[in-house]
């Protein structure tokens, strides 16, 4: 239980759950009936977005279409060139779970870069999660979010909209450069620097983020 409340508790006092299960035994299921392809589900769009970091690139698949709000408020801030030469700053790990955690970056409220705040997208409406790799939005409280965001190491269901929880806006995920997202959380921290919470939780070095972009094509690199 103290896991499951950890991660979400740090994040809110800090303004920007891990719960596992054993999975059943799987049963044989029927075949299933012919289907029409031009009746089958399309995928949800998506925008692909690189962000090169010193540490190598991250690709991001941006659900416009899932969290359109959330979605088009990231993609200005890109196509405004508006996260270059930022830095992720923060990493936060479960002590007890190393596995777990995530790695912060934006603007940190500076004037020149930041935008105004956005409404808060539930992942209750958008349907999606804080699976491993999501990419979501910093925030004190909803309704305040508006140029920091954080990349989930392990699924942390426990941030997601649940009842009188308005949860963090999911609004993407990483499809290439996990490696990379983990070795930033695994960098070293400040014993000093940071107030109250986030004390021993920032970056030192800070990462750069040279660019961020709208890409087609994944970029040439090690799986993950």
């Amino acid at each position: 239980m103290m896991r499951s409340l950890l991660i979400p508790a740090v994040i809110l006092l800090s303004t920007p759950a891990i719960a596992q299960t054993t999975a059943p035994a799987p049963v044989p299921a029927p075949s299933p009936a012919p289907t029409n392809p031009s009746n089958a589900a399309e995928p949800a769009a998506t925008t692909q977005v690189t962000l090169m970091t010193a540490q190598g690139p991250i690709v991001l698949a941006i659900e416009t279409e899932k969290a359109p709000i959330t979605a088009a408020n990231f993609l200005k801030y890109v196509e405004g060139k508006r996260l270059d030469g930022t830095v992720f700053y923060r990493t936060v790990k479960v002590q007890d779970e190393p596995r777990y955690g995530f790695i912060q970056f934006g603007t940190q409220n500076d004037p020149k870069r930041t935008l105004p705040p956005i409404t808060h997208e539930p992942t209750s409406k958008t349907g999606l999660s804080h699976v491993d790799g999501a990419i979501s939005m910093a925030m004190a409280e909803p309704g305040t979010a508006r140029g920091d965001f954080f990349i989930i190491v392990g699924n942390t269901p426990a941030m997601d909209a649940e009842g009188a929880n308005p949860g963090y806006a999911v609004f993407g995920r990483v499809i290439q450069g996990m490696d990379v997202v983990r070795r930033i959380m695994d960098m070293p921290t400040s014993p000093t620097k940071g107030e109250g919470i986030m004390k021993g939780q920032m970056l030192e070095p800070t990462v750069p983020l040279k660019t961020a972009r709208k890409t087609t094509t994944v970029i040439e690199g090690p799986a993950s």
